[in-house]
């Protein structure tokens, strides 16, 4: 069938199902009735030969024919909203502008207060969405529009993701005022060796880079604890003899409260490199240019 027997506005129906799960938030969320969002689905389905979507309880799921097509559709949506918002000037000061932004939550602390302090003073009526995304599904996710931008370590994607390198971190060691192996503000690796540590990290298993390091120099550290998160893992130092190894610019945030000792880690370690990435579909996307300037600019201080 030609594209110009295709009513393209049934494409975006499609799209907020599939978001939203629902026909009810479906309409809701592009202010149609329930009937028109029904009326656009059975079109939908005359045009694929396909349900699309089934009704289980008060969700609607998409049948394996919606999932493959669900990414080329969204892509080529981008395309268009990025033709039509690339040929217009971007308004900071005027925009309401919502973007979204995947961030671990090690980087947030460290990333958001400055950015906010930015986008409020250049944006005030725009709003920020930081959302915690599969590394599996960040390529998708850019590429169908449904992030703008994303904050991570080096990761293998493909040439359709644009990336840059922002400013890096060092990995330093915390542990109590008063330690009794830890008298000066000095930490040797024999020292380290002998601490008991806590390594955070969200996944139930494997080392964690000083581990890594150390094991290519046939040393080993014991892990007395492993937790989730970083905030969990300074209490329990400011409390214990445990040592926590954790990157510099987070560390001098959590730690404010804890007051805890921060020491160079006495371990050669590369440096914890972040990067920015997006989709090159936004490449010139006015929007998106003045996010990703906005994310550098808080990273270099």
């Amino acid at each position: 069938m030609h594209i110009s027997k295709v009513d393209l506005n049934l494409f975006i129906v499609l799209d907020a199902i599939y978001t939203e799960g629902s026909i009810t938030r479906a309409s809701q969320k592009m202010h149609l009735t329930q009937p028109a969002i029904s009326h656009a689905l059975n079109r939908l389905r005359q045009l694929f030969d396909d349900p699309l979507f089934e009704r289980q309880g008060h969700v609607m799921t998409p049948t394996p024919l919606a999932r493959s097509i669900i990414e080329p559709v969204r892509r080529a949506l981008r395309g268009f909203e990025v033709t039509l918002t690339g040929a217009a000037r971007f308004d900071a000061a005027s925009s309401e502008r919502s973007f979204s932004l995947a961030v671990r939550d090690v980087l947030e602390a460290s990333v958001l207060p400055p950015l906010m302090a930015g986008v409020a003073q250049q944006a005030p009526s725009a709003t920020l969405n930081t959302l915690q995304v599969s590394r599996r599904e960040l390529e998708g996710e850019l590429a169908a529009g449904t992030l703008d931008a994303a904050i991570d370590v080096l990761l293998p994607l493909s040439n359709d993701i644009r990336r840059t390198q922002l400013a890096g971190d060092q990995t330093v060691v915390l542990v109590r005022r008063g330690h009794p192996l830890v008298k000066r503000r000095a930490l040797t690796l024999e020292t380290y060796l002998q601490l008991e540590h806590i390594q955070t990290s969200s996944r139930r298993r494997g080392p964690g880079l000083e581990d890594v390091e150390l094991s290519r120099q046939g040393l080993q550290r014991r892990i007395r604890l492993r937790c989730q998160h970083y905030f969990a893992a300074c209490r329990v130092v400011s409390q214990t003899d445990l040592a926590l190894t954790m990157p510099d610019r987070l560390a001098r945030i959590v730690n404010q409260q804890f007051n805890n000792q921060i020491l160079p880690l006495p371990l050669p370690m590369p440096s914890l490199d972040v990067y920015l990435y997006w989709h090159a579909n936004v490449d010139n996307d006015p929007a998106n240019t003045w996010l990703r300037k906005q994310i550098a600019a808080t990273m270099q201080h």
